[in-house]
């Protein structure tokens, strides 16, 4: 089998490496492709991946049209030479389209509800495979399934937090340590959207070293000066490790959110836009902590360094709640049609990969 993955973000390169990695042990082609936006391109370099570039994204609203178009196109033809029997990608808008000309299947993994880009892909994706607290109807191509993203390449299965990596990039392990994640707000989706001002990143950053803890900022935007020396440069390949072993993170992302969430380390989430899968994780777990905007989020933060860190580790109630994402992907793709099928008429046979 060869299968075409569209990457739309550094996130979607660990979704995919554990899946990728399984089917090439078994012989099947993968092949990646990619826009530059942060450092997909050098995760792919990492892993050893075969992989295509089509350029840097675009910021403004005419250049995020004009790339719909380009990347399309790009997608089209790599899709012709390559000649995959599958395409598959997180909400890839550019692998929906070229699969409709390609005339192969597009499968999309779905965590976001990110409407304007689920009804520019729908109609041409066979399949939309999305986390059970996702309450959003795709009608008859939804899949739901017992995880969350973050568990294709966070769950125990596939992998063991190391804090011997952290000292080999001088970090003392035994230090208690902060990791703040700034978005840039240049998505589609965070127009409108609010997350910290830059007075209440200071707050919390003097807070915070005021306690002794080390603070490291990872930024999808470049920092102001008086930030520099907060700046996180870990290489983004052992970022997980990194996450692991904190005492506490605070995010305007998601993604890095639910990723410390489902390693069990005390998370505060700041974002008008909250995700269902981070409220999912504060609801059942207590990982994470939603806020919409700044307010008593300094209080939060001085509660959880006032009690005893959790143990490291996925929480023990989730993992016996959730399955493997990876392992069901792995099945799904090798057996489709008949996979959609089975999920269809039981959906409980998605247990079978714990």
């Amino acid at each position: 089998m060869r299968i075409l993955i569209d990457i739309g973000h550094p996130a979607h390169v660990h979704l995919f490496k554990n899946f990728a990695w399984g089917n090439q042990a078994k012989g099947h082609d993968i092949f990646f492709t990619c826009r530059d936006k942060e450092f997909e391109i050098h995760l792919l370099k990492h892993y050893g991946f075969n992989y295509l570039s089509f350029g840097s994204k675009y910021k403004s609203k005419f250049g995020k049209l004009l790339g719909m178009f380009k990347f399309g196109i790009k997608e089209y033809l790599a899709g012709l030479k390559f000649k995959p029997d599958i395409l598959l990608s997180h909400g890839s808008i550019y692998a929906a389209h070229a699969s409709f000309f390609l005339q192969k299947p597009h499968i999309s993994l779905e965590d976001s509800g990110n409407m304007e880009q689920i009804r520019l892909y729908l109609p041409f994706t066979k399949a939309v495979i999305t986390p059970d607290v996702l309450q959003i109807d795709l009608g008859k191509k939804k899949v739901r399934y017992a995880s969350y993203h973050e568990l294709a390449y966070l769950h125990p299965n596939n992998f063991d937090p190391d804090n011997s990596i952290l000292s080999k990039y001088g970090i003392d392990a035994r230090e208690e340590y902060a990791i703040l994640r700034f978005v840039s707000w240049y998505a589609t989706h965070d127009k409108g959207q609010i997350g910290l001002a830059l007075e209440e990143k200071k707050d919390i950053i003097d807070y915070l070293t005021s306690k002794k803890i080390k603070v490291l900022i990872t930024s999808e935007s470049k920092l102001p000066e008086e930030f520099k020396q907060f700046e996180n440069n870990f290489p983004p390949e052992y970022i997980h490790h990194l996450l692991a072993f904190a005492r506490i993170v605070i995010s305007e992302g998601a993604t890095l959110a639910s990723e410390a969430g489902v390693l069990g380390v005390p998370t505060i989430y700041v974002n008008s836009i909250i995700r269902c899968y981070n409220e999912d994780q504060e609801d059942r777990y207590g990982t994470i902590y939603n806020f919409r905007s700044a307010d008593g989020v300094l209080k939060k933060i001085e509660e959880i360094l006032s009690a005893k860190r959790p143990e490291y580790g996925m929480p023990k109630k989730m993992l016996e709640e959730k399955i493997d994402l990876t392992a069901f992907l792995v099945w799904f793709i090798e057996n489709w049609p008949e996979s959609f099928r089975i999920m269809k008429a039981n959906p409980d046979y998605q247990y079978n990969f714990k």
